[in-house]
C-alpha cells in the first residue's frame, strides 16, 4: 500500500521546526522513518504533515560535561553504539544499541525516533529507564525534561504533545554501580521477545532490573539481589509475576521465563570485570 498525501517540510533550524509543529495540524516528526514510514504505509498512521529533521545536525551531537552525558535525538543507532563516549560510560547502552535491527536499519533509525514510538519490545527505551535518563522536550512554548519513567505510559504511548520535538537524552554519568544488558530474539535483527538491564553496586548487592517485551512499557523494579543464583532466580519470578503482559497465558509465561533468563544473563555482565555491558 501507499500513504495518504501529506504535506512535506524540510526546516534549517529547531526554531523553524518548531513553528511548524505549532502551526500544522496532525504534523509527525520523521528522522530514520524505520517505524513510521512502514505505518504509513498500512495506512496505519496518517498525519498530514510531515517535519524532516535530517538536517537539524544539532541534534546529532553526543557531549559530555563530568555529570551527564547529552545525546542528541538525531544520532542514529549505528553512531551510538561506537561512539567512544557511550562506550566509555554506558557499554550496556552501547551493547543494546548493537541489537537493534540490521546495519541498514541502524545507519538510519535514530534515538529520538525509537523513544517516541516506544515499542515496548524496543531497547532504547527500556534503556533510558535503566540508567535513569531525562528526556528532552521543545516547542514554540519552551523547553521541558521529564523523567524516562514518566515518559512512557503504555504500548506506543508517550508523554510528548503535538506540537513539542524531542531534542535529546541526559544520561547521568554512573558513579558506584554498574550495568548489564541481556535480550532473547528468535533471529537477530528481530524486536526481542524478552530482554532486561541489571544495575548493580559495585559495594554490595543493592541493584535494579528492567525489563522490557513482556508488558507494555519498560519496567524498572529495584530490589537487593541475591548472590545465589537460585535465590536470583526466585526474586526475578516473583518479581516478573506483578507485571501485566500478553492476555494469552501461555505467552505471558514464556516471556517472562525469558524475560528471568536475560536478567540472569544480564547480572553476570554487569559483575563480571571492567564496567558491564
Amino acid at each position: 500500500m501507499k500513504p495518504v498525501s501529506f504535506s512535506y517540510y524540510r526546516p534549517n533550524s529547531v526554531a523553524e521546526a518548531l513553528h511548524i509543529l505549532a502551526q500544522e495540524e496532525e504534523a509527525k516528526v520523521i528522522a530514520g522513518g524505520q517505524s513510521l514510514v512502514p505505518l504509513m504505509n498500512f495506512r496505519l498512521s496518517r498525519p498530514k504533515t510531515l517535519v524532516d529533521i535530517n538536517g537539524l545536525r544539532e541534534l546529532a551531537a553526543v557531549e559530555a560535561d563530568g555529570k551527564v552525558l547529552r545525546i542528541g535525538a538525531l544520532v542514529r543507532h549505528q553512531e551510538l553504539l561506537a561512539h567512544p563516549l557511550v562506550v566509555k560510560h554506558f557499554p550496556a547502552l552501547a551493547a543494546a544499541a548493537a541489537e537493534i535491527g540490521h546495519w541498514a536499519i541502524r545507519t538510519r533509525g535514530t534515538i529520538g525516533g525509537s523513544l517516541v514510538h516506544a515499542d515496548p519490545a524496543a531497547e532504547l527505551p527500556a534503556a533510558m529507564v535503566a540508567h535513569r535518563g531525562v528526556l528532552v522536550l521543545t516547542s514554540a512554548r519552551g523547553e521541558r525534561r521529564v523523567d524516562a519513567d514518566a515518559f512512557f505510559y503504555g504500548y506506543l504511548m508517550t508523554d510528548i504533545a503535538p506540537d513539542e520535538l524531542l531534542t535529546a537524552v541526559e544520561l547521568p554519568l554512573p558513579s558506584g554501580v554498574r550495568y548489564g544488558f541481556a535480550e532473547h530474539a528468535r533471529r537477530p535483527g528481530d524486536f526481542a521477545l524478552a530482554g532486561a538491564f541489571v544495575e548493580v553496586a559495585e559495594t554490595g548487592h543493592a541493584g535494579a532490573v528492567t525489563w522490557f517485551g513482556v508488558g507494555g512499557r519498560p519496567d524498572r523494579q529495584e530490589m537487593e539481589l541475591s548472590p545465589d543464583a537460585s535465590s536470583r532466580e526466585r526474586q526475578f519470578a516473583a518479581a516478573l509475576a506483578e507485571m501485566d503482559g500478553p492476555e494469552d497465558e501461555v505467552e505471558a509465561r514464556y516471556r517472562r521465563q525469558l524475560a528471568a533468563a536475560a536478567a540472569e544473563q544480564a547480572y553476570q555482565r554487569a559483575t563480571a570485570s571492567g564496567r558491564g555491558n
